[in-house]
């Protein structure tokens, strides 16, 4: 009577050990799309692309969007319409400047996730967690065979560099390394890009570089209805081991011209002759074509006067001085410091 179970105890162990093997293999795969289906996108809900580089993705993302019918108009943690007319101010602040990031998300778990292009090519958020694993180790490469939506080669005199339209990186080069990735590159004006975006950019950069620590961050291009350029872009920022103390903010910045009005169904724009237009006062450094001496830093991709206070806190080893024009600079993936303004 006894001697059967006892056969049988060696296969109901095994049994056993084979059923909670395979659970724990399933535990251990994470189920990327099912977590980030809800991440916020332009237009319909779009799914998030799994990053590279053999980075993890956040426990849990934040639903900004909420639930949204499928091919409807998917919406934003704010209001496109409520927000202010421009009035010269390069972005203003969003929720008490307090970001929409879930608490769950707030460790040190290094990701990055792009959302797929919507239905008419438009980009949605970039999400990830800014550490120094995460930056590039190579010099920044050609963006030119990227169009994003509403593109116009259109030029005008008071534009730092003549163009109007630069193509803008969501997470900036210099915090992920993503170079010609269409999923992180949106029509941006130079005042977008320049005035607005790039001094946040720096912020977090150089604190992740000098505290060797993680920062969740997080843009999200605005477009209304189904215009082809973003109205502005949200931006947000966490600094994680300090819980927000060093960095924290959560922004609009607009994504508009001084001078220039832009039509944004289209990306058609055309000079603004009102005489309230203010693309004097916002007139930045043109290239007159000679050769200058300015001092690079070949980590950040930044370039400085040799007088500018930044060049101190290059380190030796990052610090090349160069004497040409700026435009070359810039052709190179170089990008001027926003204290000289070279």
């Amino acid at each position: 009577m006894n001697a059967t179970p006892r056969k049988l105890l060696p296969l109901l162990l095994m049994l056993c050990c084979l059923f909670l093997s395979a659970c724990g293999d399933q535990g251990g795969q994470y189920d990327f799309d099912a977590v980030l289906e809800s991440a916020p996108a332009s237009s319909a809900q779009s799914p998030v692309e799994e990053p590279g580089q053999n980075q993890t993705a956040p426990t849990e993302a934040a639903d900004l969007n909420g639930d949204t019918e499928s091919g409807g108009t998917s919406e934003y943690p704010i209001d496109v319409n409520t927000l202010p007319e421009f009035d010269g101010s390069a972005y203003i602040e969003i929720n008490g400047n307090i970001p929409f990031f879930p608490e769950e998300d707030k460790n040190t778990q290094v990701f990055e996730a792009y959302s797929d292009l919507d239905e008419l090519g438009r980009c949605g958020a970039a999400y990830a967690n800014i550490s120094v694993e995460l930056m590039p180790t190579e010099k920044r490469g050609s963006i030119s065979e990227v169009h994003p939506t509403g593109w116009h080669s259109s030029r005008y005199d008071f534009v730092d560099g003549a163009s109007l339209y630069n193509r803008s990186h969501l997470i900036a080069f210099q915090l992920a390394g993503e170079n010609a990735n269409e999923k992180n590159l949106i029509t941006g004006t130079r005042f977008l890009n320049d005035v607005g975006m790039r001094p946040f950019e720096e912020m977090v950069g150089d604190y992740v570089r000098a505290t060797d620590t993680h920062v969740l961050y997080r843009v999200t291009p605005i477009f209304e209805g189904d215009n082809l350029l973003a109205s502005g872009v949200l931006m947000e920022a966490w600094s994680v081991e300090d819980a927000g103390e060093s960095i924290c903010y959560c922004i609009y910045i607009y994504n508009c011209q001084p001078g220039v009005e832009i039509d944004y169904a289209t990306g058609d724009n055309w000079l603004d002759t009102s005489e309230s237009s203010g693309g004097e006062d916002y007139t930045l450094t043109v290239d007159d074509g000679a050769a200058h001496d300015y001092v690079l830093n070949t980590r950040s991709q930044r370039f400085h006067l040799p007088d500018c206070t930044g060049v101190d806190d290059i380190s030796p080893g990052n610090r090349s001085d160069y004497t040409g024009t700026r435009t070359s600079l810039i052709e190179r993936g170089y990008t001027p410091c926003s204290i000289c303004n070279p």
